[in-house]
């Protein structure tokens, strides 16, 4: 390569659509649909926002963040941790955040979804 070719970087995702195509493999996009319509059902205050490179929800502050990987869609509640866990799905370490691990949309309930949601904007709202 000469010297002064410059090296294409990948763009940086300025739209949730934008993320979403570029960054999330199309297997695991109904995952993101489901998630984002669950968002915006029981956390109606909770604005989409990009935030370290991926899709995040805040309302006063970040309340969730969807990662993709090459394996699924990670779903990680930031004050997880806190959260009653009546359903067992909650995967981490940490003693802030907790997630929830998906490679299709039938792995989590409707209903536990929105008990975690439900949790999450309770807490922000505390």
């Amino acid at each position: 390569m000469d010297r002064h070719e410059k090296v294409k970087t990948p763009r940086r995702s300025t739209t949730v659509e934008e993320f979403i195509e570029a960054r999330v493999l199309p297997e695991y996009r109904d995952i993101v649909a489901m998630i984002r319509r669950a968002m915006r059902e029981h956390a109606p205050k909770a604005e989409e926002v990009l935030t370290y490179g991926i899709l995040g929800f805040r309302i006063r502050r970040i309340i969730a963040v969807i990662s993709p990987t090459k394996k699924g869609i990670t779903l990680a509640f930031s004050r997880g941790a806190e959260f009653e866990d009546k359903y067992g799905l909650l995967e981490g370490v940490g003693n802030v955040s907790k997630n929830i691990r998906l490679r299709a949309v039938d792995e989590i309930p409707k209903p536990a979804l929105r008990y975690y949601i439900k949790q999450a904007v309770k807490l922000e709202a505390a």
